[in-house]
Order: structure tokens, then sequence, then C-alpha cells
């Protein structure tokens, strides 16, 4: 969408999976049409209101919250009756749409536990929201679930470091790098900035593999049926994290993506574990505290 078009009423748009979520959608065919015509639906809402956020100069903060309110109290908008459907509080939607507000204006996290929270906001609300559509019914899920879309926000924030410090969005916590106020190309050749940089990366990377773990554990909650799909996505997903320790953790204007071989490649590896996942992935780290709508 333009910044014209994102300030226009939601249509559904079933092309925006295709067009945008490359990673998603690769794995979406492992997923049966029922299934995979919901998630694209959800795609499609989410990638509405992110488009909202984000391809505008100006502060869309006020817009945000008039397109949820619209939402929220008309039952016969779209996007409510597809909420309605399958079951799914738009409590989780006003915690996403909450995490895109917090990018209208610079943002510079503090602590790791805000990093969290924003992934949660922006990613892990996706996690919930996906459970129904692919026919996850055990709430013990729902906490695996978030730490899945933690995962895979924070191999986002890890890959997209300087295209998001150009629109004034850092989010390596302070903690980690300090009173670092700008990632352009001259701070790429400052070794100061690179390494402080580095170090961050590594620690992100190491991070959301422990979020890739904890989701992976909750993989036996979802039905064999779907379950590949979510598997195969988060795999492609971690995959971009690994390629990143094998550039060494670099800081650099490139962004890292997988080509559909190197997709190709962890899709076929990925199979086989398939096959055990519930051997080889048992254990929960509590490394994180409870999120407000997390048990709705």
């Amino acid at each position: 969408m333009t910044s014209n078009n994102a300030l226009q009423e939601y249509r559904n748009d079933f092309s925006s999976l295709k067009n945008h979520g490359k990673s998603f959608y690769w794995a979406s065919f492992f997923l049966p049409a029922s299934n995979r015509l919901g998630a694209s639906q959800l795609y499609s809402i989410c990638r509405y209101f992110d488009d909202l956020a984000d391809e505008s100069d100006k502060n869309l903060s006020e817009e945000i919250k008039s397109q949820l309110q619209k939402i929220t109290s008309d039952k016969s908008h779209e996007v409510n009756i597809f909420f309605q459907r399958y079951g799914i509080s738009l409590s989780i939607l006003e915690d996403l749409t909450n995490g895109l507000i917090k990018d209208q204006t610079s943002v510079r996290l503090n602590t790791e536990a805000e990093l969290i929270e924003y992934s949660y906001e922006v990613a892990g609300t996706v996690g919930l929201m996906m459970m129904p559509i692919i026919d996850v019914r055990d709430s013990k899920a729902k906490k695996h679930a978030i730490d899945l879309g933690i995962a895979m926000q924070l191999t986002n924030i890890a890959r997209d470091i300087y295209e998001d410090s150009i629109i004034n969005r850092i989010y390596l916590p302070k903690d980690w790098i300090g009173e670092v106020d700008t990632l352009s190309l001259k701070d790429i050749k400052n070794t100061q900035i690179q390494n402080k940089v580095s170090d961050a990366l590594k620690r992100i990377i190491k991070l959301s593999n422990i979020y890739y773990e904890n989701g992976f554990s909750g993989l036996r909650y979802i039905p064999i049926r779907t379950r590949l799909a979510i598997y195969i996505a988060a795999q492609v997903y971690k995959g971009i994290g690994e390629k990143i320790k094998s550039n060494g953790f670099l800081y650099d204007n490139k962004r890292v993506y997988l080509n559909r071989f190197e997709k190709l490649l962890i899709t076929l590896k990925s199979i086989p574990k398939f096959f055990f996942i519930n051997h080889i992935y048992k254990k929960y780290s509590a490394i994180r505290g409870t999120f407000k709508n997390e048990n709705l």
C-alpha cells in the first residue's frame, strides 16, 4: 500500500501475504486451504495497520486509534466479523496497535524488558491471534505462541537495524549499546559503534533462540495438519538469524535475507526434524512476565 491507500478503510487483500510476507507465504503452502485462507486474512489485517503506521511521514496515532475504534464498535465491520468467526478477542488487536503507535515517534528503547514488551505487541499478539486459525484449542499453547512471535520479531529487529535507524527507530536497548543515537553509514565505519552493535547482534540472536525454543516446545499443541507450516515458517525466520551469525554479526547497510534456495534447504532439513519435535523441544524457559491479554 502507498501512504494514501493506507488512509483508506480496510479491505481484505489476499495478495498481501504473497507480496509482503515472503517467508510466511512460503510456509503457507503446507497449510490446508481453509487454514491458509484465514491466515492470509489475518496477515492482511495486520499489514493494513502496519502500513497505516509506517507509510507516512506524519504521526498517525489518532488515525490508528480511530480505525481500531471503528472496527471494535461495528459488529458488521469485516475485521470484526473475522474476529467473531474465530473467537479472537479484539483486545489482542488493540495490543498490536499499541506497539504500532509507539513507532509513530522516534523509538529509543532503554531496557531488554521494553524490547520484549514491544516485540509482544507487534508480533507476539499475531501468534495469539493465529491459534484459532490453525485450530489450536489448548490454552497451554498461548505462552508458546507469544514467544514464537517474539522470536520472529527479534529476528526482524536484528535484520533491519540500519533501515530502522534511517526512520529514527533504534530497538537495541540502551542497556546494550549505550547512548548511541544514530546508526548511519558514517556510524557503520566507526569501530566503537560497530563493535557495540555487533555485540548487540550476538545478544539479540542468542535471546531470539531462547524464544524460538520456547515456541517450538509448544508445537505439540498444534494439530498435525497445521503444525508443519508453523514449524517451517519459524525455521526459515530463524535461518535469517543464523545467516547473521555466519556473517560474523557484522553490522552494515545490507539487509540479510534468504534466497529461494536457502529457504528450500531449510525446509528440507526441517522436515525430518519435524517428526521428532516433541522429543527435541521439551523445555520452556520462563524468561518474561505475563502480558495483560495473554490468557484471554
